[in-house]
């Protein structure tokens, strides 16, 4: 994991953006504009608030979404921890011969201003993102 420089958010899976936002819009945090990612099958928008880590909440488009198995397994919760890397191609291969496998190819995310993404897998991890520099 040498090629990961530092967590750039942690995704929680939700049913309702506005719903789980409305609690820490009070406590002062901003909410992004929410954003269709059609790749991803989701609605996704971000928490802010100075010297916090961002908050990424992810809703299920309509129709079959990998979020729909974490909200029907367990509510609301996090889900993934999103990590920048310098090289996509790089932490790819360097985090493939560590056991993680990719869910796809990297692809341009609406909500990361078209930055490369990928998610990826390892059984003793669990589910990551990068997302390059």
């Amino acid at each position: 994991m040498k090629h990961l420089m530092s967590i750039d958010h942690i995704g929680y899976a939700v049913r309702d953006i506005a719903e789980t936002a409305a609690p820490y819009i009070v406590a002062g945090w901003e909410l992004s504009e929410v954003y269709n990612e059609e790749v991803q099958h989701a609605k996704i928008a971000f928490l802010r608030k100075e010297g916090m880590t961002t908050i990424e909440l992810v809703s299920p488009l309509e129709g079959d979404s990998p979020v729909d198995k974490f909200l029907a397994n367990g509510g609301v919760q996090p889900y993934h921890i999103c990590y920048v890397v310098e090289d996509m191609w790089g932490a790819l291969e360097d985090l493939h011969q560590e056991g993680f496998m990719p869910l796809f190819m990297p692809v341009a995310s609406v909500a990361m201003q078209n930055k490369q993404i990928c998610y990826l897998y390892n059984k003793s991890v669990g589910l990551i993102e990068i997302v390059e520099k």
